[in-house]
């Protein structure tokens, strides 16, 4: 039984002043976390709780379907991931140490090296396959913005898995066990949910999906289909690149002079007043102009080279598409020292012709997939204050490739069935890859297969986000006085509490307390004296606990308070039936 009065816990009336989503604010308020540097968190005896019951559940669901647990170490050795390239292609991600011989080492971000080199030493033969393993550890990664409390943490725990198998048919099978095992932790949970299509990133592999709880504040961008069932990722959304068009009619590109045009509005309503310049079958739109942008890329290497995007002028960069089609090279602006070294290019007005491999500048030049053979496009002339109109792809510039950065917005056609996407927002709580081959090539994880041949195993990698999941049911599960956690998350079944300055409620809550714990639910008694019904209550309310159960006034009639933290609702039952009741209560 966990008592008010001897238990670690200050509840606080103010939100921390560095809170910015509602878990940050209650999980600090509520006394279930305290802050110790930026992203790395302490938990107390409640959120400790909270903390061991998801990890609980999820160990659960792993073991019942069969997989099985190690624990590999956060302190790990340079070499490992020198040979599968993520020493450097994780850059400043990555937290590095030596030893007192100046050895290498690094706190885990995540173990696929380790998991690997494991099976190698263990497994020779087709025989033992397949496999499933996983672990519950700490990781570490040197986020440049660590923010929203635990939600995106330098330290924090992940549930990560590893399945190798013979053949893809094999990888296939436990990626499904997976997915399955997923989202029966997740409903348990009690958590809302959505399982969209994802990249892999630095991961590597094939198929990718990602289960997002869905909430307002979640950094995690992602779109469906108001008429079918895809869901993506907004990294992960494919554009439907719409047919070549026929551009005989078109007229041949010229340059004009377009002054007092510092913006797309102003270009595109210059374009339409102006006769000579206006279009025959329709107005001029923001869309039909092709806006460049050159940014560098840093490579693993910390070599930057220049790329130019182009876009229609109706969007934006998404910087977290642009970010993860780069990875692991890393994108700043381009800025007025690159100019200098690129003197073809002109400020304010680059277009198609200073650009791509082919030309003077160098600069490889890649374009929204909607920049299509025949598009017809208003754009810069690489001259101060002129645009080039009717520049009609294929047949006066030719890019260098496709690139997929560009804003998602709502009523974008499905890439399945083209009708239009609706946004919403999540936070990531579990991801699943197919990864393939490539890290058992790196660190050379064969087996012999039926016939005696050694094959390369193909291997699944799938993980949750423990210490975060605790923070998702919380942005799912609050209302404006607190935390209201599911009954299979919160830290106890019943919040109990006696009030009033005479010792009969706090005598009869003590045998009830008791009588609850024998009865197998789990109780945190507020046994404090001299604190105010209204304290006691507002802390219930803030603390979370589904169930609050009040011996108070009504005592004297023979009854007791049950309120539910969820709907509020209130009832009285009698003393006489309250541990039958109550355990209904809690089913």
């Amino acid at each position: 039984m966990l008592r008010m009065s001897t238990l670690f816990l200050r509840t606080l009336r103010e939100d921390p002043a560095d809170a910015e989503v509602p878990s940050h604010r209650l999980l600090v308020r509520a006394g279930y976390v305290r802050r110790i540097a930026p992203g790395v968190f302490s938990w107390l005896p409640l959120g400790y709780l909270v903390y061991r019951n998801i990890e609980n559940i999820i160990r659960d669901e792993m073991d019942r379907a069969g997989f099985q647990e190690v624990h590999f170490p956060s302190l790990l050795p340079r070499e490992p991931y020198e040979l599968t390239g993520r020493w450097t292609e994780y850059g400043d991600t990555l937290f590095r140490l030596q030893d007192r011989r100046k050895g290498d080492y690094l706190l885990g971000p995540t173990h696929e090296e380790m998991f690997t080199l494991l099976v190698k030493g263990e497994y020779s033969s087709y025989k033992d396959l397949p496999l499933v393993i996983y672990q519950i550890q700490t990781k570490f990664r040197d986020e440049a913005r660590p923010r929203a409390g635990i939600l995106r943490g330098r330290e924090f725990v992940m549930k990560d898995s590893y399945s190798f198998d013979v053949d893809d048919a094999g990888l296939e099978k436990s990626y499904q066990r997976h997915r399955d095992a997923y989202i029966d932790t997740f409903t348990r949970l009690g958590m809302e949910f959505v399982i969209v299509s994802a990249m892999s990133g630095a991961m590597g592999g094939s198929a990718s999906e990602e289960f997002l709880a869905s909430t307002e504040v979640g950094e995690d961008t992602f779109v469906r289909c108001t008429a079918c069932d895809y869901a993506a990722n907004v990294e992960a959304v494919v554009t439907p690149a719409p047919a070549a068009s026929d551009y005989s009619s078109v007229p041949a590109a010229h340059a004009e002079q377009t002054p007092d045009t510092p913006t797309i509005a102003s270009l595109v309503e210059l374009s339409n007043e102006r006769a000579d310049l206006a279009r025959a079958d329709r107005p001029w739109t923001a869309a039909d102009t092709l806006k460049n942008i050159v940014l560098m890329v840093k490579g693993p290497g910390g070599v930057e080279t220049a790329l130019a995007v182009g876009l229609p002028g109706d969007r934006e960069v998404d910087l977290k598409r642009l970010e993860a089609v780069l990875q692991p090279g890393v994108p700043r602006p381009f800025e007025e020292p690159d100019f200098t070294k690129y003197p073809t290019l002109m400020k304010g007005y680059i277009g198609p012709g200073a650009l791509g491999e082919a030309n003077s500048s160098g600069i490889k030049y890649l374009v929204d997939p909607r920049v299509v053979t025949g598009t017809r496009w208003i754009t810069g002339a690489d001259v101060s204050g002129s645009h080039v109109y009717d520049l009609v792809a294929g047949r006066d510039f030719i890019p260098d490739g496709v690139i997929e950065v560009a804003e998602v917005l709502t009523g974008d056609s499905c890439p399945e069935c083209g009708q239009g996407l609706e946004i919403a927002r999540g936070i990531e709580i579990g991801h699943i890859f197919q990864l393939g081959r490539k890290y058992a090539q790196a660190l050379g994880l064969k087996v012999l297969n039926e016939r005696g041949e050694l094959v390369t195993v193909t291997m699944g990698s799938y993980g949750i986000g423990v210490s975060r999941a605790v923070a998702a049911v919380a942005e799912q599960s609050h209302d404006d006085k607190g935390l209201i956690w599911p009954r299979e998350v919160a830290p106890a079944d019943i919040h109990l509490i006696a009030t009033g300055k005479e010792d009969a409620p706090f005598a009869v809550a003590e045998v009830l307390a008791g009588q609850l714990e024998a009865a197998g639910l789990r109780v945190l008694y507020d046994d404090r004296r001299g604190v105010s019904p209204g304290v006691k209550f507002n802390d219930s309310e803030l603390i979370g606990v589904p169930t609050i159960v009040i011996v108070g006034k009504r005592l004297v009639e023979g009854f007791i308070e049950v309120k539910d933290r969820r709907t509020g609702e209130r009832t009285d039952i009698s003393l006489a039936d309250a541990v039958p009741a109550l355990l209904t209560v809690c089913e």
